[in-house]
């Protein structure tokens, strides 16, 4: 029997009865990180690497029973040895290293390689297997540095300022925001945001992460207000009521998908940024060579031609079907 399986739960541990990231409600769950296809409600325990918690119980619920634990730490559940590694992709975000009887698999969960200065950085683990996302997992999909892209979004807030509009970014509330505002914390003089950036941006200062304080917006907010701000919003605040009251502004759109300019027209954005919080093509590439392992099952994205492409260079590589996908498109509740 392997290690671990894919059911239509979720990647499920049969020796250590655990499932990782389950998309439907099961005893144990251990969750990689806080986005809303990964962490899921229903569950009746929960474990996530500690700094994870309060993001946990801000999305699911404060009475969730859930139990954390640091980086590095092993856990053991019926013999089977279980511990947490660095995935880059935001705070709290996880690989799952799962061994026993000396067989070693890692489960990624959504991750990238390039230092944020928010997250711990991703660390590669050597395994047998490899469970990896593939959500960028064509070669199209190759990331600027981040400090170049960063110095485009604020020239590119500069000049709106001397336009005499209102710079409004829409980012993913829990993740590609804090990269943002991360960045522009010693660049602009006033920040403003939606109320899901603003919650999250509020616990995690409170946690004590180096973020600047947003202004929360309320519809008693007057429009002077808006006048050389930068205004932080989620997705899906696009094109709403709530977005309007900006006018005049200019839309950027924060988002890996926007690497296909047909992404930025779709969105009606004035500004496409790529900036994502998953690898690209050569980070995947540089991510499982990292591992060692000779066997990859690649989950959601590209992952045909990802694990085609594997399959080609010499390695026993899948393409498996599951229930996660990219953050942004999820539908769900801002919170």
């Amino acid at each position: 029997m392997e290690l671990l399986q894919f059911t239509d739960k979720g990647i499920w541990c049969a020796a250590g009865d655990f499932y990782i990231d389950p998309w439907k409600p099961v005893q144990r769950a251990v969750i990689t990180h806080a986005h809303s296809d990964h962490a899921r409600w229903g569950n009746q325990y929960y474990l996530c690497e500690q700094t994870s918690i309060p993001l946990l119980k801000l999305r699911l619920g404060a009475d969730i029973n859930v139990q954390g634990i640091p980086y590095e730490e092993s856990i053991y559940f019926n013999g089977v040895k279980l511990s947490l590694h660095p995935a880059g992709h935001m705070i709290g975000s996880a690989q799952v290293r799962v061994e026993l009887n000396g067989e070693v698999w890692v489960a990624s969960g959504d991750y990238k390689l390039e230092a944020d200065g928010i997250a711990l950085p991703f660390e590669p683990v050597r395994c047998h297997t490899f469970i990896t996302e593939s959500t960028f997992g064509l070669p199209i999909y190759r990331w600027e540095p981040q400090q170049q892209l960063f110095s485009r979004i604020t020239n590119w807030i500069y000049e709106n300022q001397q336009a005499g509009k209102t710079s409004v970014i829409t980012a993913y509330s829990l993740g590609k925001a804090q990269r943002l505002l991360f960045h522009l914390r010693d660049k602009v003089t006033r920040l403003m945001g939606h109320g899901a950036i603003t919650n999250v941006n509020d616990l995690l200062i409170a946690q004590g992460y180096p973020l600047p304080t947003v202004e929360r917006i309320t519809p008693e907010t007057p429009k002077t207000a808006f006048k050389n701000a930068v205004i932080i919003a989620p997705p899906s605040a696009d094109d709403s009521a709530w977005m309007r009251r900006f006018n005049p502004y200019s839309l950027g759109v924060c988002s890996g998908w926007m690497q296909v300019r047909g992404h930025m027209r779709r969105r009606n954005a004035d500004a496409g940024f790529a900036l994502s919080d998953h690898a690209d093509w050569k980070g995947l590439l540089e991510a499982v060579a990292a591992t060692g392992a000779t066997r990859i099952y690649a989950t959601h994205g590209f992952s045909s031609v990802f694990a085609r492409y594997l399959s080609e260079k010499g390695l026993d590589a899948r393409e498996v079907s599951t229930a996660y996908g990219d953050e942004e498109t999820i539908t769900n509740p801002e919170t």
